[in-house]
């Protein structure tokens, strides 16, 4: 048998106004936008995996029994995406420019990498990173 990672799910209060900043602040490619009833799911291209988002609505459905949704004004869930640039600099001022929040500033790490952080417009954390191993 043989599992590979199909995508993550994040669940945000606006799918399409998510994706547009995806695209705008990261550079990535809106793989598609479905709406299904009071449902919207969005995918974006990352290579061998998509990043996706669906709409809080579906998170109403599936989790009865409450959740902690992500809040730009609220401390940020511990998950983190991390997407991978040869230029965390260039990203990272596109991604502030954008909408994005600072959380911090790109530095390299003693492994070697180069890092930063932000936070997107609905308070998900994300890391900017050059490739390891390098």
């Amino acid at each position: 048998m043989s599992i590979s990672y199909g995508y993550t799910v994040i669940w945000v209060p606006d799918v399409e106004k998510t994706v547009a900043f995806y695209e705008r602040a990261f550079g990535l490619t809106r793989r598609f936008i479905q709406t299904f009833g009071p449902i919207t799911w969005g995918e974006m291209e990352t290579g061998a995996t998509a990043l996706a988002f669906s709409s809080e609505s579906e998170a109403q459905q599936l989790f009865a029994d409450g959740f902690y949704p992500n809040r730009a004004n609220e401390a940020p869930a511990l998950i983190l995406v991390s997407l991978v640039t040869e230029d965390v600099t260039e990203v990272y001022r596109r991604a502030l420019e954008a909408g994005a929040t600072k959380r911090d500033e790109p530095r390299q790490m003693p492994w070697g990498q180069t890092v930063a952080r932000v936070r997107d417009l609905n308070g998900v954390l994300v890391s900017l990173a050059t490739p390891a191993g390098r």
